[in-house]
C-alpha cells in the first residue's frame, strides 16, 4: 500500500496532530513510545546563542524544509505542514544541561521531521535548488536520516529555555530511576513556539529523554 494514502490524500497533513509523541503535558512526566521517523539533520557544537555554526544550521534547514514541502505538493500531490524545529543535545558532562548550563560545551544536532515519502533523491533536487538561490550556508552538512528513539520520557516545559535545568534534573535523577528505567539516547527538544514571536515565559518546549527498562538488553 502507498503509505501516503494513510495520511489523507490531497489534504494538507499536520503530523503534530497525527503523531501522539508531539503532544506532552506541562508539569507531568509521561512514558511514550516514539515511532521511527526521518529527519533533516545538521550537526554542530557550541552555545546556540552565540555560535555561528548554529545560526548557519538554521538558515540552511528552513529553506530546505520548505522547498521539500513545496516539491511534495507540486510533484507528489501531497501537502503537509512544515514541522517545528527540533534538536538533540549532549555533552561529555551532563551537568552542563542540568546545573551549570555551560552551553559552550554542548554538542547538538538540529532536526526537522519530514514525511516518509520524501526520499534522498528529493533532497538532492532541493539541495541544488536552494544552492542556486544562494541560500543554505552549510548545505553540504545536511543529511536525511531515520531516528529511532522508541521508549522515552517526556514533558512539556513552559517558560525560558534557561529554566529547563531543574525539570531535566528531576526527570533524569528522580522520575526515570523511580520507574526502574535508565537513560539511553540523547536529550531531545521540540520547539513548539517561535522565540521571535513568543514571550520567554510563554515558550512551549517538549523535553524528551529516550530510556530503557533496567535489565533490558541493548
Amino acid at each position: 500500500m502507498d503509505k501516503r494514502r494513510e495520511y489523507g490524500g490531497a489534504m494538507k497533513i499536520d503530523f503534530k496532530k497525527l503523531i501522539p509523541s508531539y503532544s506532552a503535558k506541562h508539569g507531568q512526566f509521561v512514558v511514550v513510545t516514539v515511532p521511527v521517523m526521518q529527519y533533516l539533520m545538521i550537526d554542530g557544537h557550541g552555545d546556540p546563542n552565540t555560535a555561528q555554526s548554529y545560526k548557519d544550521a538554521l538558515t540552511t534547514l528552513y529553506p530546505v524544509a520548505y522547498a521539500l514541502k513545496f516539491l511534495s505538493k507540486r510533484e507528489l500531490g501531497h501537502d503537509y505542514t512544515v514541522m517545528p524545529l527540533e534538536a538533540l543535545w549532549w555533552s561529555d558532562d551532563m551537568e552542563s544541561f542540568t546545573s551549570s548550563r555551560n552551553k559552550s560545551r554542548w554538542d547538538w544536532t538540529v532536526l526537522n521531521m519530514v514525511p516518509e515519502w520524501v526520499t534522498q533523491e528529493h533532497l538532492e533536487m532541493v539541495r541544488e535548488t536552494v544552492a542556486k538561490k544562494g541560500d543554505g550556508p552549510v548545505l553540504v552538512a545536511l543529511r536525511l536520516e531515520p531516528l529511532h528513539e522508541g521508549l522515552s520520557v517526556q514533558t512539556l516545559h513552559v517558560g525560558p529555555y534557561d529554566e529547563e535545568g531543574p525539570v531535566l534534573e528531576e526527570m533524569h535523577n528522580k522520575f526515570i530511576p523511580e520507574q526502574s528505567m535508565e537513560m539511553t539516547g540523547r536529550h531531545h527538544e521540540i520547539y513548539l513556539s517561535d522565540p521571535r514571536r513568543t514571550a520567554p515565559e510563554k515558550l512551549k518546549t517538549i523535553l524528551r529523554q529516550p530510556v530503557r527498562n533496567v535489565g533490558d538488553a541493548g
